[in-house]
């Protein structure tokens, strides 16, 4: 505890790191030091030396932003040395900086305007040359314009320091200094996320948000905090409103997981709200065209059509598909619909086909599917294993976490056929054939049993199934077999096992390219038993943590809109469970188990409600989904806009976006957070739980709320995990569940002192190899994934002008040695082929993926990498094996 004067008032601060700053200590009680170039988060550079203050003892003034506070330091802030200093130094910036303040976007919230108000300076008595830059708008996105830079310096330490990408830094020297890329390039044709952290962290008008020029004035805008309704990260983020329109996103300092940052999709990915595409009135097939329709005419043949065909096939031929990117209370809602009104519990959502080899496999080993420890305990452990995940483009924000804990001293492991932006700074990148997860995490193990690099007090005392049949097992996996079938070498498998087991600390973070296999489970339960074998789970900074790839697949199947279980995975088989939610709800409810996702094409199926999900571009083999959707007795859909599979419907609904209402979304680290009404909804659109209510009661079973946290409200009665969750209690930060009651403050890590069933089971798991391999006319392995500016199925992105001006189409990545041996050049265009279908698409030739592999985003409807994937099942977890087929490319 360090004691210090601030300007007369005495300060107590903890500084156990020997780092605090005056400036910090100062704001701590309220006094207010004047800063430009210090960013809360960035290592402070004391460059623009408007924070300078006396301290006693000192001859001359220091900067506070960088001064480290000591046990009986004398501070002053405002004495008239200080103040006459903080003059000269604005007086010298305003002397070569525009007049423009009446047009400057930044005009209300300029730092520099601010200072020099509060100072009273009007002009500046230091008239000489000035700064003649061009004005950088070649881009959509991010306009930049120099004459108005202070060179404080912030957009050079954020891109640098916390985005790895050092797009801009200090050019020349003396007045000719500024900021500006290499070579004067455009941020397009540099190493540029258009994250816009510059933008953010920019106290001037030199960087600025060009989608939002010229549309309001700070104080004409209303601010709404609310959630991303992208990745599963969970950012938070404030919606700029003006006359009902949203002009831009910017960040929130205060609140959330992301401490105000933002990645491309977040900051600039909003402009499809009020796309001209927005669905806007129900629509009917009539002849076999959509056409509008009332909400009265469409709800009635909806409800009539459902009617007819539950009395004359019976209830489970009829199923409902849920959205991850609806809100917790429409997907609670949805299930319940499905299980109370139509009488089935045919219901799933597109965790399906993502992370229900999570859910199944860690529920085994763990006794929970859900990620284990918060984001925030990323930066502090001693060794990451990062496999089946492009994290910087996937989940951004949690990749900033990893930059921060390499630069802590963390050893990274990338365990990956690609050469991902993390393996840059990782101290080892292991890349495997796809399709052999098992193998290589086997070795890992073996190597840490014949070494004694276990923790064999842990499993004694909190783990089961440790048994010789399990060791007998792990003997076979020695890393010169395995590099046999995974192609690492054997040295880099007993290294990285070294590392991981030797850390104090160690987490697992992983992805959908470990999930969407058919031997996705066995994936998922064979990384388990490597954080179980290391005791790395139970504590912080350690543990398993699978990346959710949807802002809410977590919350989705949190709220049982699955096939087995209800709200907080509640068995349907389980009598006990079933009469609880009968009672609550008045009915009778159906006992067995439903069919998952992808059994729902099936025939026997007739009837098939679908809430904000897209299977012909979802779904593997989209030829196939296709023709089952189409031969469907009845299909609704419930969309914003006519995606590919609305355009297969009987009746289309039209549904509000994120912006529109009012709920709640569960992020990947199981933080329960609010999303808030921004503007009212477009057109005749109306909010998803509304619709579900509106169809129910309809249909006989009345469904009445007066507001989402009505709903909710019910969620945590049903739900033990949600027990503590109010909307009143989600207005800073959310919670993490379990949070069982209301004096409960959430539950950062899980398992700290047991399994939640008791405890950890081991599982023998041999390695499979994947269902399709490549052959004499499908030579290369195809495996597919996502890219960072874009989204799912891309019905959001691909409608947001500066997104889809970044990339517009589709890719195929392969490997130099590959397209010169079929004599492809980047950027030509090919065909590639599986056995399902086929697709053309642009070349990219990147050094950065192996050799015989191929890498299609799936993006994009013209060139969906759907026609091509392989619907093969997990046997266990139902999801399709999105990660490998056999492919072929040719040149067009």
């Amino acid at each position: 505890m360090i004691n210090l004067t601030i300007d007369g008032k005495i300060v107590a601060i903890q500084d156990s790191r020997g780092d605090i700053s005056i400036l910090e200590a100062a704001k701590s009680i309220g006094i207010k030091i004047p800063h430009l170039c210090y960013q809360k988060g960035l290592s402070p550079t004391s460059s623009c030396r408007l924070c300078v203050v006396e301290v006693e003892g000192i001859n001359g003034l220091v900067a506070s932003c960088s001064y480290p506070v000591e046990d009986g330091m004398k501070v002053f802030t405002n004495t008239e040395r200080v103040l006459a200093a903080r003059r000269l130094v604005l007086e010298l910036l305003l002397s070569d900086h525009p007049k423009d303040c009446l047009v400057c976007e930044k005009n209300g919230v300029c730092k520099l305007q601010r200072y020099a108000y509060e100072m009273g300076i009007e002009d500046s008595r230091f008239p000489g040359k000035k700064h003649h830059c061009s004005v950088d708008s070649s881009n959509p996105l991010i306009e930049r314009d120099y004459n108005k830079c202070i060179l404080c310096g912030r957009c050079v330490t954020i891109c640098e320091k916390e985005m790895g990408r050092g797009v801009v830094d200090y050019l020349y020297r003396g007045f000719e200094t500024r900021i500006g890329t290499y070579f004067d390039q455009p941020l397009q044709e540099m190493n540029c996320a258009f994250c816009g952290q510059c933008v953010s962290v920019c106290p001037v008008g030199a960087l600025t948000e060009k989608q939002s020029k010229g549309k309001g004035r700070a104080w004409e805008m209303k601010k709404v905090t609310t959630t991303c309704p992208y990745c599963g990260c969970g950012c938070t983020f404030d919606i700029n409103v003006r006359d009902n329109k949203i002009i831009k996103i910017t960040s929130n300092n205060i609140h959330g997981i992301n401490n105000g940052r933002l990645c491309i999709k977040g900051r600039f990915g909003y402009d499809f709200i009020h796309n001209n595409n927005r669905l806007k009135h129900p629509l009917i097939k009539k002849n076999g065209e959509l056409v509008e329709s009332s909400w009265d005419e469409a709800l009635d043949l909806i409800v009539r059509r459902f009617d007819e065909i539950k009395d004359k096939y019976g209830a489970d031929a009829m199923a409902g598909i849920s959205s991850a990117r609806c809100s917790n209370e429409e997907n609670f809602l949805f299930q319940k619909f499905m299980r109370t009104t139509i009488g089935t519990n045919n219901v799933d959502h597109c965790a399906r086909l993502c992370h229900a080899s999570t859910v199944v496999g860690l529920a085994a080993a763990f006794g929970s599917g859900a990620m284990t420890n918060a984001i925030d305990e990323i930066k502090d452990t001693k060794c990451i294993l990062l496999t089946g995940s492009n994290t910087t483009e996937c989940h951004p924000i949690i990749g900033i976490e990893i930059r921060k804990a390499v630069a802590n001293g963390a050893k990274l492991i990338v365990v990956d056929p690609r050469e991902i932006e993390l393996a840059d700074i990782a101290y080892l990148h292991l890349q495997q054939s796809p399709g052999t997860d098992v193998a290589w995490i086997n070795a890992m193990m073996n190597v840490i049993l014949s070494e004694g690099l276990h923790d064999q007090g842990f499993i004694d005392a909190r783990c089961e199934g440790f048994d010789e049949n399990f060791k007998a097992m792990i003997e076979r996996y020695t890393p010169e077999y395995v590099e046999e079938i995974s192609g690492i070498p054997a040295e880099k498998i007993r290294d990285a096992a070294r590392i991981y087991a030797g850390a104090e600390t160690a987490c697992i973070i992983y992805s959908m390219g470990i999930t969407q296999h058919t031997t996705g489970v066995d994936n998922v339960l064979s990384i388990a038993n490597l954080a179980m074998l290391t005791a790395n789970i139970g504590k912080r900074s350690a543990g398993v943590l699978p990346l959710r790839g949807q802002n809410n697949v977590q919350g989705s199947c949190d709220m049982g809109a699955l096939p087995n279980v209800y709200s907080g995975y509640q068995l349907v088989s389980d009598e006990s469970m079933r009469l609880k939610f009968e009672e609550a709800w008045g009915i009778h409810l159906p006992i067995s188990p439903g069919i998952t996702l992808t059994e729902m094409l099936h025939d026997n199926i007739k009837a098939l409600y679908i809430m904000g999900e897209n299977p012909v571009m979802s779904d593997p083999d989209a030829n196939h989904v296709r023709q089952a959707l189409e031969n469907k007795e009845f299909l609704v859909v419930q969309d914003i806009f006519l995606t590919e599979t609305a355009q297969l419907a009987d009746v289309v609904l039209p549904a509000v976006s994120f912006a529109e209402k009012n709920g709640t979304f569960t992020n990947t680290e199981r933080r329960v957070q609010l999303i808030r009404k921004a503007i009212e909804p477009i057109g005749e659109a109306m909010a998803d739980w509304k619709i579900i209510c509106e169809i129910a009661s309809r249909m006989g079973y009345a469904m009445r709320y007066d507001s989402e946290s009505q709903i909710m409200d019910e969620i945590s009665i049903l739900t033990p995990s949600y027990g503590g969750i109010r909307y009143n209690r989600l207005e800073k930060s959310g919670l993490q569940w379990p949070c069982p009651d209301m004096n409960h403050q959430g539950t950062p890590f899980l398992h700290k002192d047991k399994f939640t069933h008791g405890k950890g089971k081991f599982s023998a798991i041999e390695y499979l190899p994947a269902d399709e391999l490549p052959d004499s006319n499908y030579p290369y392995i195809l495996t597919t994934g996502r890219i960072l500016e874009h989204y799912h199925t891309g019905s959001m992105t691909r409608r947001c002008v500066g997104l889809d001006w970044i990339c517009s189409q589709g890719f195929v990545e392969m490997n130099p040695a590959d397209a010169e041996n079929l004599r492809i050049k980047d950027g030509d265009m090919v065909r590639v082929s599986t056995a399902r279908g086929k697709i053309e698409l642009c070349a990219r030739v990147i050094g950065t993926i192996s050799k015989g592999v191929l890498f299609i985003p799936f993006h994009f409807a013209e060139a969906s990498a759907n026609v091509l994937t392989n619907p093969a099942l997990d046997p266990k977890a139902k999801i399709p094996e999105f990660k490998v087929c056999a492919a072929r490319v040719d040149t067009v």
